[in-house]
């Protein structure tokens, strides 16, 4: 793929989260498609968002568990970018309308205070540059038509980002067993799903070491101020309007949303 194929699909992209409307997954008409010419779409696709005023405030992972990662065929996670519009605070009420097929995933968020920039970043670098880890729901959402995506799709298209909700406390990093903590997910009132930190690649401040070395390869740092969604502590949760979530972590807090 050359440059213009890239910017292309990048405002295709763009377009399809502009519009609602889903396009045909992009390894049907570039079987050849690189991950690294993935990532090129997905930075081509998010300048569209930075051009119309958007910032960027941290990055999320996917793929963090062996299951997912078996079924997309691949050896290692995934980032996006997490962007200003994407953020809710806790006990918001999003609007499915600005969505196309979401779901829900339950999540640490490390909120940091330092820089961190690979290569060589550990787990004890993450946690001595993370001001506190706080609940998190992703509500990731797929521009590709009925989430028909091999890693080459969900890549380019920022990770299947779609909004973020932050809960109102949070916890010193080192205060709780991250690998540990407990997750119970509810839905309507009624528990859907259970986790642990664990599931985010043995311990979710792996997942954070991991993506501040693979941006380092990239010549990118994670800054001070950012969010890093660690990863989906269980499974996606499909929503609809009506729909109330809440997910609590054991010695952390817990966040709230529903949908409209």
């Amino acid at each position: 793929m050359n440059k213009q194929e890239i910017e292309k699909l990048g405002l295709q992209l763009h377009q399809a989260l502009t519009d609602r409307q889903a396009v045909a997954p992009l390894t049907e008409r570039n079987p050849d498609m690189t991950l690294e010419q993935a990532y090129q779409v997905q930075l081509a696709m998010i300048q569209h968002r930075l051009e119309g005023g958007q910032k960027v405030i941290g990055k999320k992972i996917g793929v963090t568990s062996q299951v997912v990662m078996d079924m997309l065929g691949v050896d290692q996670p995934d980032f996006g970018h997490l962007l200003s519009d994407m953020l809710y605070v806790d006990g918001a009420a999003i609007s499915l309308d600005g969505l196309i097929a979401p779901k829900a995933e339950g999540e640490i968020a490390f909120v940091l205070k330092e820089d961190l920039r690979g290569p060589g970043v550990t787990v004890a670098d993450v946690l001595r540059a993370t001001a506190y880890v706080m609940p998190c729901f992703e509500i990731v959402d797929s521009r590709i038509r009925d989430w028909k995506i091999r890693i080459q799709d969900t890549v380019a298209d920022n990770a299947s980002a779609g909004a973020f909700v932050l809960g109102g406390q949070g916890a010193a990093p080192r205060d709780v067993d991250l690998a540990c903590v407990g997750m119970t997910l509810e839905k309507n009132g009624e528990v859907v799903a259970t986790g642990a930190g664990a599931a985010a690649l043995g311990h979710p401040a792996n997942a954070v070491a991991w993506l501040a070395n693979k941006l380092g390869q990239l010549g990118i740092g994670l800054n001070k101020g950012e969010v890093i969604l660690s990863g989906s502590l269980a499974a996606m949760i499909p929503v609809q309007p009506g729909d109330q979530l809440r997910v609590s972590l054991g010695g952390i807090g817990s966040a709230s949303v529903r949908f409209v």
